[in-house]
């Protein structure tokens, strides 16, 4: 599975995603060379586009749960294809063109694969179930599912541009999660010699990727999975508070005015994902709609005003983390790197620091890989993997029983429809 050559030089890739936020189109332009340990990437550039309100408006209802028809699930697939192929060309402007695209699309829906274990506990240093175990349980429990909207054959149509999509569904179809998937791409752009370092990323959910010193068998000893809520929680509340004005806390300052309730926070914790042994994922299905008027139910008891409800919230998202870090990994990390748009939450990053002590909390920034498009650079490197037929998952981060390839290939070529949807700006009106 893996290449007999490298390219000769540098492949230019774009990689592009959306996370459980909706915030919008995070783009990234690379140039990437090498294959792993050797595996180098210069960022370009980086831009973020905003989905049109109502587009947006229409991800989170189906995110919230709400009924759609096919015929409009339909046209919001290809409404989400055409602003990431829109995405696409815009981050190209005044840089030569891609020869790729990796696109993961808008998470929709995701339902982790049922308990494989069946109740057993498991410790980071567990062997994974055999192909022939996960088979038996399948029998009983159901695989995982999850759906990303955005198709890539229609980006390749539009582009002109052979674009790799569906990242996740291979990694599925064997009984993993089928995310996280960055940490294999964190462990060779982000390991250390002599540091054992956790790649925390919070987005609208938060994960992390627990990198042991590179030496020996370091590979096999990384530990990945979502940690729970990373800023969906906090959106929800804020949108709710400033009775919709705000979409989301700026720099964390409404939340740092308020007071952390403890007692809360420590009821919250009781949920029974924070814990559920890794390999595991989780989303919007739980970290939610119905999820935050449960804590704010849960906030009228104590009196508490709306900065006060921020702050508590806020100390959930940091608790889960910590708690997550000293539950399961084998050692705590010797540094911590945060990415994702809560690595921008001054108040979120303080709190994280206070719990951890005297473990040091940076960005990715910090050693050279940007905190913003970190996401985004990841399914460039999935989608010029999949090209060089290296696999994209790590068994450890996903629960699957084997390495697999990632991601579908839709060739790309140009067409008059794609030059006649570029130059009319063809994306419906919602």
């Amino acid at each position: 599975m893996h290449p007999t050559e490298e390219p000769a030089v540098p492949t230019r890739v774009i990689g592009l995603i959306s996370g459980t936020s909706v915030d919008g189109i995070d783009a990234a332009l690379v140039e990437i060379s090498g294959t792993e340990l050797d595996l180098k990437i210069e960022l370009l550039t980086g831009a973020t586009y905003p989905y049109p309100a109502g587009l947006r408006e229409k991800i989170l209802a189906i995110g919230a749960g709400v009924a759609i028809s096919m015929p409009e699930l339909a046209e919001i697939d290809d409404a989400i294809a055409q602003v990431f192929a829109q995405a696409a060309q815009n981050i190209q402007i005044g840089h030569q063109p891609a020869t790729i695209i990796g696109s993961h699309g808008q998470t929709v829906y995701h339902r982790p694969p049922a308990d494989r274990g069946i109740g057993k506990k498991t410790t980071p240093d567990s062997p994974l179930p055999s192909t022939d175990a996960i088979n038996r349980v399948s029998a009983h429990f159901p695989l995982g599912y999850s759906l990303q909207l955005g198709r890539g054959e229609l980006i390749a149509h539009l582009t002109g541009i052979t674009t790799v999509s569906n990242f996740r569904v291979a990694d599925i179809a064997i009984g993993g999660h089928g995310a996280p998937l960055v940490p294999r791409v964190d462990a060779y752009l982000l390991s250390h010699p002599q540091e054992g370092r956790c790649i925390q990323n919070i987005g609208g959910i938060g994960n992390v990727a627990y990198i042991p010193p590179r030496y020996g068998n370091w590979l096999s000893k990384i530990r990945a999975w979502d940690t729970g809520p990373g800023n969906s929680l906090l959106d929800l509340a804020v949108e709710h508070l400033s009775a919709g004005t705000k979409t989301y806390d700026e720099d964390g300052n409404w939340a740092a005015s308020g007071t952390p309730c403890h007692p809360l926070v420590e009821q919250w914790l009781n949920q029974n994902y924070f814990h559920l042994p890794p390999p595991k994922s989780t989303g919007r299905e739980l970290f939610g709609v119905t999820y935050i008027h449960q804590c704010l139910k849960d906030a009228q008891a104590y009196q508490l005003n709306a900065a006060d409800i921020l702050a508590t919230l806020t100390e959930l998202t940091a608790a889960s983390i910590v708690h997550s870090y000293r539950t399961f990994l084998p050692e705590m990390p010797q540094r911590v790197l945060l990415c994702g748009g809560g690595s921008r939450n001054l108040y979120l990053k303080q709190r994280l620091q206070l719990l951890l002590a005297s473990i040091p909390v940076s960005t990715t920034d910090e050693v050279g890989l940007s905190a913003d498009f970190k996401e985004a650079i990841a399914f460039a490197v999935l989608a010029y993997w999949r090209h060089l037929g290296i696999p994209g998952n790590l068994p450890t981060a996903t629960g699957a029983p084997q390495e697999v390839l990632l991601g579908e290939i839709h060739q790309g070529q140009d067409s008059v429809l794609s030059r006649e949807w570029e130059s009319k700006g063809r994306i419906p009106n919602f």
